[in-house]
């Protein structure tokens, strides 16, 4: 008999978690080792209409919805930030990518001791929470009362990119980008989210700045694409962000060709827009990643990657890739938030060494190509789906999570009989 298995998670929704929770169920129906049902979550704001009854696994997921957990599960797996963890299942898996920054919330580290197993995609994830320590003292004597850490064990595994939709050749293209009157762009992909200039996560603003202060001067200029937004693809979405790209370029606007690619693609669009012929590197000033996907998946194109050197995307950009220098600052009061906390720290790219280095993939572009694609060649290998279930499997074996089984309550069926006559 199979163990029961429910899986809550995002699963449904245009989120980075859903994109993660997605390949880590398909992985758990390829295995076929469970009897799986699914609790869909909302994830903030992002819409919830990323399964196509299309794709038959998607319509799996569909049909094994349901509302809630009526009997305890064998295994309980939950794709979501740690303090919102609960052990609901007889063996309980918390899948989170942790933190972006130096140091996780005290309330993660109780909701990962509350489960059984921790998984993460990468190196930093992990070392986010295992560095995360919190010493209780009393208030009178300042003695030291308790210690707070991590004390379930965590394991890594990679998100790994679906081999049919990312480095393949069948490629959809972009026609958007066939009006772009430079032959040379550089592609930043990600949300803009909150935090003054140079103080929002992905930084998208100081990169912009310093992609303008780079060009501005140059008889040709290169183009940069930025496919991002805030968080939907509604109209006031795409007009705040078009403001926020004018209110950084300031007089500077209409001096460097900058195009907003704002709306929804699929994954294969994502792919040509990857793939396309304009598109020459990819550029991101991150202050921290949790993984990092679109810079794995892009890296298969074996374009150059312009990238900040710390965090997640370390694990399958140490080589082959441009790695902008910086250090490690505090997290600004206008991004700070219950889990980015204002005493953890984050990367801030050196902008005068990151403007020499975008310009110099720029009018060197040849000199880059080699190592990029040798990049691409690895990670194609490394980091794939397959391989990722593959290790999904081995973790599994590893805690005996195929032997979970509860014993099962089964009435008696007794046989029905039959009275003779005398």
């Amino acid at each position: 008999m199979k163990p029961t298995l429910v899986f809550q998670a995002p699963i449904a929704t245009r989120s980075g978690y859903g994109d993660h929770a997605r390949d880590l169920l398909h992985s758990l129906y390829k295995l076929d080792k469970f009897e799986i049902k699914v609790i869909s979550t909302r994830w903030g704001q992002t819409p919830m209409d990323a399964l196509n009854y299309d794709k038959p696994f998607h319509k799996w997921v569909v049909d094994n919805i349901i509302s809630g957990i009526e009997q305890k599960p064998d295994i309980y797996i939950q794709v979501t930030v740690p303090n919102e963890f609960q052990p609901l299942g007889h063996y309980n898996i918390g899948i989170t990518a942790a933190i972006e920054t130096t140091h996780s919330p005290l309330d993660w580290i109780h909701g990962c001791n509350r489960m059984d197993l921790i998984l993460v995609p990468s190196e930093h994830s992990k070392k986010s929470l295992v560095d995360s320590v919190y010493n209780e003292a009393d208030n009178n004597t300042k003695q030291l009362i308790a210690q707070h850490r991590i004390q379930k064990p965590i394991e890594i595994i990679f998100e790994g990119f679906d081999e049919e939709d990312f480095g393949t050749d069948e490629v959809a293209h972009i026609t958007k980008l066939d009006s772009i009157k430079e032959d040379f762009a550089f592609l930043f992909v990600g949300h803009w989210l909150r935090g003054d200039l140079g103080e929002d996560r992905k930084n998208v603003g100081m990169m912009i700045k310093t992609f303008a202060m780079a060009f501005k001067n140059e008889k040709v200029k290169p183009a940069l694409v930025l496919k991002t937004s805030s968080a939907g693809f509604s109209v006031i979405d795409r007009e705040t962000t078009i403001k926020k790209i004018k209110d950084v370029l300031g007089k500077d606007y209409k001096s460097v060709p900058i195009y907003l690619l704002h709306g929804d693609l699929t994954a294969s669009e994502m792919n040509g827009l990857y793939e396309h012929k304009k598109v020459k590197a990819m550029l991101n000033f991150t202050k921290g990643e949790g993984f990092g996907r679109p810079l794995l998946e892009f890296s298969l194109t074996g374009k150059p990657i312009l990238v900040s050197g710390w965090s997640g995307q370390l694990d399958f950009l140490k080589q082959g890739a441009v790695l902008l220098e910086g250090e490690l600052k505090p997290v600004h009061e206008s991004a700070a938030d219950q889990f980015l906390l204002r005493e953890s720290q984050w990367f801030n790219v050196n902008i005068s060494k990151a403007l020499v280095a975008i310009k110099d993939v720029y009018k060197n572009y040849d000199k880059y190509k080699t190592a990029s694609f040798q990049l691409g060649k690895q990670n194609k290998q490394n980091f794939s789906l397959s391989k990722m279930t593959k290790l999904f499997d081995t973790i599994l074996n590893q805690y005996g999570i195929y032997t979970k089984a509860q014993p099962k309550f089964q009435q008696l069926q007794l046989p029905k009989l039959k009275m003779l006559n005398k």
